[in-house]
């Protein structure tokens, strides 16, 4: 029976099925006064594709805790900038556009990067990789980035990349094509919806698969 359990615990759900946007929802400013503008999510052949323009978000219906999502995404035509937002709670609470989150960093070249959006997340060798402490916050022009571990996980322009992100409890942990890039704990927000951004370039993420630990 035991076996049996372990085995039923680690299968995979799907959050995007392959056809469509069920179980997510947009949330995009630009849409606010014209509702028939330009949606920047959408599926295509077979793929989730963030077309980077209006800015905004794709958000989950759900709220999840104690999880391990499995990301794989490419910048099909040129390099830019995404992310993907875990603990995700008031929407527009950053530039009125951003969701109150940790965002674990897709750019190009900063895979794996922490932004703290309303939240807040502790590494180590916190000075060296965020800046001095007196500049640390989770609004505007605060100190919210805390770089990652390597800039040189990423695969080259057009090839899929894998993202593991681990949320358990208090703790963050990425990997990036198998290398460990970011480990943070302490955040302040252990539960929240998921949410994939549209910042500027086009994006495909061909599979996001949620396993509840």
């Amino acid at each position: 029976m035991l076996c049996a359990l372990l085995i039923l615990a680690a299968e995979p759900t799907p959050l995007f099925n392959g056809r469509d946007l069920a179980g997510w929802h947009m949330d995009v400013p630009a849409l606010d006064k014209n509702p028939e503008g330009t949606k920047p999510f959408i599926v295509r052949g077979g793929l989730l594709v963030s077309l980077g323009n209006p800015g905004g978000h794709l958000i989950t219906d759900k709220a999840y805790r104690d999880y391990r999502l499995d990301v794989e995404y490419r910048f099909a035509g040129k390099p830019g900038n995404c992310g993907v937002l875990v603990h995700a709670s008031k929407p527009r609470r950053l530039y009125d556009m951003f969701p109150q989150s940790i965002e674990v960093q897709l750019q190009s070249g900063h895979a794996g990067d922490f932004w703290c959006i309303g939240e807040d997340i502790t590494v180590p060798d916190m000075v060296a990789r965020r800046g001095p402490k007196e500049k640390w916050g989770v609004d505007g022009d605060k100190a919210r980035r805390i770089a990652n571990l390597t800039d040189n996980s990423e695969k080259p322009l057009g090839e899929w990349n894998t993202m593991r992100i681990e949320c358990v409890r208090d703790r963050v942990t990425v990997w990036v094509n198998g290398d460990l890039v970011n480990d943070g704990t302490g955040a302040t927000a252990t539960q929240g919806q998921i949410a994939l951004q549209a910042e500027g370039v086009e994006v495909e993420f061909r599979r996001l698969d949620l396993i509840r630990l």
